[in-house]
């Protein structure tokens, strides 16, 4: 046979199939046609008693190849249920030797073999739910039959990865191999031993679902479902076919097996999921930087500011087993930062998520100091200070001075020119912007700044650094904000336009809670503190040399109202506790500016309020996208997922836009901007519009 990714050679009287395609043994149209062309030719070979299906070290297959879902490929022939079924009708014992990743449409192959051999630290699991869909070819009709209606209610319906070894002694699993044992020799002896015993063909099609009280069970796992899937179908549709392997005969459960994964593939909360899972995937992607561009060797990181932020930062690379330098102006914040960092670990303790060894092995990572002099040494330094470019000038001077050639001088800045800032040292290629989103050791988000004179090592190395940290990454531009904040400007905009219009925060805040937000506009200022804003659009009015024009929200800064720190913002806080009070005290503030700038309240809808307020994130988007700042719309998507709380189940704001159609969104935009006294930023981004004139879209 000749296909690139399988191979059938044969030992004696078995016959051995090799899946090998690079990286995980996707089951796209090409590995699928070789799989059966080497099956066909093993049952035609007479010689042939048994045959062994295996693939690589690092996987048996991690499932379909979802970078066909939606492409013709996805259903040429013979698509995953035709093989699968191949495998089931052999005349002859087919072993599946299992090593590695057994994911998705890899397990449901595997179990469509008669036995299983599997090293005891393999991956077994249907992830399927989260991408929205459920096992589409046989995996919720054969898996209860061979591990029980429980087990396969938790790995179908929840996603996770089990070991092999917890297998042992099912019917999933015929023969366990100890990890780093020889896989294809046990596999291999164990079909021979099938032969001589002339064991009977073993298909999971066969089998019942023992389970004495399933109806209770069942609907056990409606209810639990029901309460924590509420955005999205697939969990509960999980169940249902699930529930088919009890009562239903076997084809009959296949049929609506897959009746079900064709009706969740079309719903958006799939297409959502999928979307984040290749956008994922191509954040860490650089268009101009090659794969096997060197890195630049982290072995120490030093931290400057013990603050929240500073804090947060240090833990982590501590939790990565990375020491850190950790530097402050006074031994009093010194000691505080170091304190906090010790509380959140030992919280975790209590929680049972840490051991009180691994709390000290983290600890001693940590080498506090009062002087710059400690960083002579570290391969890596991240400023975490005030937000004032004075004061970053102070630090970069300084560290110019005292760090190696070839550490990489890191800002955290979240608005500040970062070219502006590499020029305050004599080595601006190895100056990047690292902007961790509070609380940085609890949120995923790493916006990674390349200056226009950042080297593409220093690039590369900090993109690995951070999935070595386990954050996802994106690469932004220089410009106010980046990506996230420059976005959010707008976003808070049109809130605020909305105030002036006649809302309330609560109504605000409650319509974008109800679509999905995680926390409304005024809820998230209050939360991160009303200064900070109100000091950059002074900053920037001084930089354009303009007049500041005021905002019901300089009203509540003027008033000392900065958020909860203050115990009061847009909302009013009880001490202690953080449920935003609606406040008089902020609606009359909202009236007398209406009053002194002449406007007239009217009604506004909650949909008013969702239109308005994301399609001023998508406008902003199309802008940063048109302007080279991003790479592409998905990276726009992955930071709102992963940094500011937008829903999941919607799959970011750009797809958002496609989904509910480009046009459409250039028409509000063009209705928000034909306003008496409309700001000019509705004016729909030259890129959105063209992309909605030739019927394109983001993604």
């Amino acid at each position: 046979m000749k296909n690139p990714y399988v191979t059938c050679t044969v030992d004696s009287d078995v016959a051995v199939i090799t899946m090998n395609k690079p990286p995980i043994n996707g089951l796209g149209a090409e590995l699928r046609s070789g799989i059966v062309e080497a099956l066909d030719e093993a049952v035609a070979n007479t010689a042939v008693k048994a045959i062994v299906l295996t693939g690589t070290a690092r996987a048996f297959s991690g499932g379909a190849d979802v970078t066909e879902f939606g492409t013709p490929k996805a259903s040429r022939e013979p698509n995953l249920r035709v093989v699968i079924a191949a495998l089931d009708d052999s005349p002859k014992p087919i072993v599946a030797a299992i090593a590695g990743q057994c994911l998705g449409g890899g397990l449901e192959l595997a179990l469509g073999a008669h036995f299983r051999v599997a090293l005891a630290d393999a991956q077994l699991g249907l992830p399927e739910v989260k991408l929205g869909l459920l096992p589409g070819a046989g995996g919720t009709q054969r898996l209860p039959r061979l591990i029980g209606l429980e087990a396969a209610l938790n790995i179908i319906v929840y996603g996770s990865p089990v070991a092999a070894a917890k297998f042992e002694g099912t019917p999933l699993i015929d023969e366990v191999v100890a990890a780093g044992g020889d896989l294809l020799a046990a596999a291999t002896a164990f079909a021979r031993k099938v032969v001589a015993e002339s064991r009977p063909l073993k298909r999971a099609r066969d089998l019942k679902v023992r389970e004495p009280a399933a109806d209770a069970l069942l609907q056990f796992a409606r209810n639990m479902v029901a309460a924590g899937a509420k955005n999205f179908p697939a969990p509960l549709a999980c169940v249902e076919a699930i529930a088919n392997s009890v009562g239903k005969p076997f084809d009959e459960g296949l049929r609506l097996e897959r009746e079900g994964f064709m009706t969740l593939m079309n719903t958006p909360e799939s297409r959502a999921l999928r979307h984040v899972f290749a956008a994922e995937r191509a954040a860490a992607k650089l268009p101009d930087v090659p794969a096997d561009t060197p890195l630049r060797n982290i072995a120490k990181v030093g931290v400057i500011g013990a603050g929240t932020m500073g804090g947060g930062i240090t833990m982590n690379f501590l939790n990565a087993g990375i020491p850190v330098v950790l530097l402050e102006a006074k031994q009093e914040a010194l000691d505080k930062g170091l304190g906090t960092i010790r509380k959140n670990y030992e919280n975790s303790m209590k929680k049972g998520k840490l051991t009180p060894a691994q709390v000290e092995q983290r600890m001693a990572l940590v080498t506090p100091t009062l002087n710059y002099d400690a960083f002579r040494d570290a391969d890596l330094v991240i400023e975490a200070v005030f937000e004032s470019m004075d004061v970053k000038e102070t630090v970069f001077r300084t560290l110019d001075e005292v760090c190696k050639p070839g550490a990489i001088l890191a800002s955290n800045t979240s608005y500040l020119n970062l070219d502006k800032i590499a020029t305050f040292t004599q080595r601006p290629q190895d100056v990047i912007g690292l902007h961790f989103f509070s609380p940085a050791n609890v949120m995923r988000l790493l916006e990674i700044v390349r200056g226009a004179k950042t080297a593409p090592d220093v690039l590369a190395t900090s993109m690995a650094l951070a999935k070595k940290i386990k954050k996802i990454a994106v690469v932004s531009g220089v410009c106010d904000g980046f990506i996230g904040n420059r976005m959010l400007a707008r976003y808070g905009a049109a809130a605020g336009g909305l105030i002036n219009a006649g809302a309330l925060p609560q109504q605000i805040d409650g319509a974008l809670q109800k679509y999905g937000m995680a926390m409304g506009p005024f809820r998230m200022g209050d939360l991160a503190g009303r200064d900070s804003g109100w000091a950059t659009r002074k900053r920037k009015a001084a930089e354009a040399g303009v007049e500041m024009k005021p905002l019901v929200a300089d009203r509540l800064c003027e008033a000392g109202r900065f958020g909860q720190k203050t115990g009061a913002g847009w909302y009013r806080y009880e001490a202690g506790k953080r449920d935003p009070i609606p406040d008089p005290v902020t609606e009359t503030l909202i009236t007398q500016y209406r009053s002194e700038n002449g406007i007239t309240a009217r009604k506004v809808s909650d949909a008013e309020v969702v239109e308005r307020c994301i399609y001023a994130l998508v406008n902003e988007g199309a802008r940063i996208l048109e302007e080279g700042i991003a790479a592409r719309a998905s990276d726009l998507d992955i930071v709102y997922l992963n940094g500011y709380g937008y829903p999941l189940h919607r799959g970011g704001p750009m797809l958002y836009a496609d989904i509910v159609g480009l046009p459409n969104v250039v028409r509000a935009l063009r209705r928000f901007a034909a306003e008496p006294g409309a700001d000019p930023s509705w004016q729909p981004a030259p890129l959105l519009v063209r992309l909605a004139e030739e019927g394109r879209s983001f993604n």
